[in-house]
This record gives C-alpha cells, structure tokens and sequence, in this order.
C-alpha cells in the first residue's frame, strides 16, 4: 500500500520527541507511520485552519504532536510535525495553536527563499 504523505518532524517536534521516554516515542511514531497508510481519524485529525494533530494515548497519557500539510511540491506531500505537548484537559489551548501556526509560517517562508 501507498503511503497517503511523507513524514518530518521540525526541530521543536524533534526535541518533544527525544525527550520521551523510548516506548512512549516508539508508541507516538508507530501512530504516525500508521496514518501515513490509512485515515484514522482517532489518530490524525484537523484542529484548526491548517493546523492538524496526531493522537496518541499511552499509559493513561494524551501526547499531541501539531502538524500542517506541505502539498507545494506536486510529487510528494509532506506532513510536517511542530511541535508536541502533554495533553491534560480536553480542550487545545489557543496557544498550542498559534505556536504551530507560527511554525508553520516560518518553515514555509525559509522554503520559499
């Protein structure tokens, strides 16, 4: 099976990640490299505009990883991942939010130079 888009973590995402212990880390990437292959909404879903989250439950423990698709190059979609948190109430704090969307911005606009 085809995958649906390529994967990166940009460098807060990358330092979310290693800063999980390795089987909560195991755990968070076989989520993604799962809705890299099938649309789980459980597991992947919009938040907000272009913002987008992957879920991951483990050990009684919500981890959020943000992310944004890059669609500019025709050949390969791209989900990049911003950054990541702890999740403790049900809802996404405005902050988170802005954080990915900033990130975004930035990555886009060094791209585009």
């Amino acid at each position: 099976m085809k995958d649906r888009f390529s994967f990166i973590a940009l460098e807060e995402a990358k330092e979310f990640l290693d800063r999980l212990d390795r089987k909560t880390r195991k755990k968070v990437m076989y989520n993604v490299w799962k809705t890299k292959s099938i649309n789980d909404k459980n597991l992947f879903k919009p938040i907000q505009g272009e913002i987008w989250e992957f879920r991951t439950l483990y050990n009684k423990k919500y981890i959020r990883l943000f992310a944004f698709w890059d669609k500019s190059d025709n050949k390969n979609t791209l989900v990049a991942a911003t950054h990541g948190i702890y999740k403790t109430t049900d809802k996404i704090l405005k902050s988170d939010i802005e954080r990915a969307e900033r990130i975004r911005k930035d990555y886009l606009n060094f791209k585009n130079q």
